[in-house]
């Protein structure tokens, strides 16, 4: 996998997709808190901003917020995480947001027995509203240089336009060499309103001829992609690395262009509890994450998320492909050690982990 030149590039990644607030009610339930917390968070944005504050690197966003004062919180967050906001777009608030408006995720993070729970307010948001033509890839990928670009389902699945958008933005960052990662996050609730399944892989698989490295579990490729593998079970353990290889070598000789596969596999005894490690492929072979039995969860979303910027971070840095799946499991697990979407820690406190240093207190 050839990665353009930190000196030839203004950014290290650019990530396109809507950024939320999310409402926390800590260790109560949606249904009854009478308090927040608030966070800002993405599917994509995640992995820009981890880039960014845990791991050093220069990120950018392209996204969309309305001249509001909860789009001036959103973009004030996103300042906190020192992602840059030069290819925001603005969109004028209606003053009810029937028009448009900040996209928001009430989400809350299980324990034991329940397991997490989102619920999703995010129609008419301003990203949604992202069409073809409205941003100017040719300055971001052609002028300004981008070395690794990473969008996902998620965003291609709010709309029609969304997804075109996702088309128009692959297609301008493979032409000018750019790395494109894309992370397929089936979400059938979302893919609900835009035709279902079948709409799902007529997206994906339009997009997926100008993706370099592709992250999604079996589920993922079946729903988003259309693969089948013979004789796999549903039942089995997604900690079971097996399916994943015949779904991997099934998708690769279709898509050619994929230089990097990868997923995490997780096995959920409790909300609380994951067995938790990683799998990744590229040139024919597979490399494997360290597993770790028994991970404690504090807040499981932005996981996969960290998984992905762990990832990115490892070949960015010319690291190799056991490191990329070791980074990324590593920072996944510590992502998921603290509240909020976006990850706390460092590119230190990754390296310990991967070293095994344990959970010692550090004074």
């Amino acid at each position: 996998m050839q990665i353009r030149s930190a000196a030839d590039c203004r950014w290290d990644c650019a990530s396109f997709g809507e950024v939320m607030l999310r409402f926390d009610p800590g260790e109560g339930r949606v249904r009854n808190s009478r308090e927040f917390r608030v966070w800002e968070g993405g599917g994509e944005y995640n992995v820009a901003r981890a880039l960014k504050k845990g791991f050093g690197l220069r990120s950018t966003v392209v996204t969309a917020l309305p001249k509001n004062d909860l789009g001036w919180l959103v973009e004030d967050l996103i300042g906190q995480g020192g992602v840059d906001m030069s290819h925001l777009i603005w969109r004028p608030f209606d003053g009810i947001g029937r028009e448009t408006r900040v996209g928001l995720n009430f989400t809350e993070r299980g324990f034991g027995v329940r397991p997490a729970l989102g619920v999703s307010d995010r129609g008419h948001s301003a990203a949604s509203q992202i069409r073809p033509g409205e941003v100017n890839w040719e300055k971001l990928f052609g002028e300004e240089g981008v070395r690794w670009f990473h969008t996902g389902g998620i965003f291609a699945a709010l709309a029609s336009n969304t997804a075109e958008a996702v088309i128009e933005a692959v297609e301008v960052a493979h032409r000018y060499g750019t790395v494109v990662s894309y992370d397929l996050n089936y979400r059938a609730s979302l893919w609900k309103s835009q035709g279902g399944q079948e709409a799902a892989r007529r997206v994906n698989r339009s997009i997926a001829p100008n993706v370099d490295v592709m992250i999604g579990n079996e589920e993922d490729f079946t729903a988003c992609l259309g693969f089948t593998v013979e004789g796999l079970d549903e039942h089995i353990s997604a900690i079971d690395p097996a399916n994943f290889r015949k779904m991997i070598e099934t998708a690769c000789r279709e898509f050619p262009n994929f230089k990097v596969a990868a997923t995490t596999l997780r096995n959920a005894k409790t909300a609380t509890l994951n067995d938790w490690s990683a799998i990744l492929w590229t040139e024919g072979q597979f490399y494997s994450s360290m597993l770790r039995e028994n991970l404690e969860i504090f807040d499981r979303v932005g996981g996969g998320d960290g998984f992905a910027s762990g990832l990115a971070y490892a070949f960015l840095s010319d690291k190799g492909p056991q490191a990329a799946v070791d980074y990324g499991a590593a920072h996944g697990a510590l992502a998921m050690t603290t509240p909020g979407d976006t990850s706390m820690v460092r590119v230190e406190e990754v390296e310990a982990a991967m070293k095994g240093k344990g959970a010692r207190v550090i004074r």
